[in-house]
């Protein structure tokens, strides 16, 4: 069985290495692992008014693994902020998906009377964390919207970005995520988001 350990500057170091190198894999639930062992894992939870929590494995691309590492132990700037972003496409995530090409290509969903009235995307705040993960799961952190639409609205997953800015295509796309099943909402629906992310060795 593979041990947890904390994100520290030797297995982070280790795991940008084999980024660099193009020594790894993108797994069929969406995690990657190194040459190394080193596996990065992410997970998208989502309830609509309140209801039960519902998980979803999600893919990490090349370019959130890169601005992850970057941010630790390079010399990228790290953003005032991430925010999660919902899409209508039924498009399945690839590693080569880019922030520059996630709105076209997922379809994101910008508007404020057909989407959430957010005039921004989500805000993920996350709790600070001596384990190998860190999440926004803890009460009050969780990213919430109002569902506004003049009958029905369909989502098809969900996706984190270091740009509010809804249909923005700059910064980087840190991770995507198609559901097993669209979320169907009515005007007035709250839907809460939250997203973990795991580094095992």
């Amino acid at each position: 069985m593979k041990s947890h350990k904390s994100l520290n500057p030797v297995l982070a170091s280790a795991l940008l290495a084999a980024v660099s190198a193009n020594d790894y894999t993108n797994n069929e639930d969406g995690s990657i692992t190194t040459g190394q062992g080193i596996t990065a894992k992410g997970d998208y939870f989502d309830r609509i008014n309140g209801g039960e929590w519902t998980r979803t494995e999600n893919l990490i691309p090349t370019e959130g693994l890169a601005h992850i590492l970057n941010v630790a132990l390079g010399t990228t700037p790290k953003p005032a902020s991430y925010h999660l972003a919902l899409f209508s496409a039924a498009a399945q995530p690839a590693a080569s998906w880019t922030a520059a090409s996630f709105a076209s290509t997922a379809s994101e969903i910008v508007s404020m009377t057909e989407g959430y009235s957010s005039a921004t995307r989500p805000t993920w705040t996350p709790t600070n964390t001596i384990t190998n993960s860190i999440d926004n799961m803890a009460a009050g952190s969780v990213a919430k919207v109002t569902m506004r639409t003049a009958s029905s609205l369909t989502v098809q997953g969900a996706a984190m970005l270091t740009n509010s800015t809804k249909g923005g295509t700059t910064g980087a796309l840190i991770s995507a995520s198609k559901y097993a099943a669209p979320r169907v909402f009515q005007d007035g629906d709250t839907y809460e988001i939250g997203y973990r992310i795991s580094l095992t060795v």
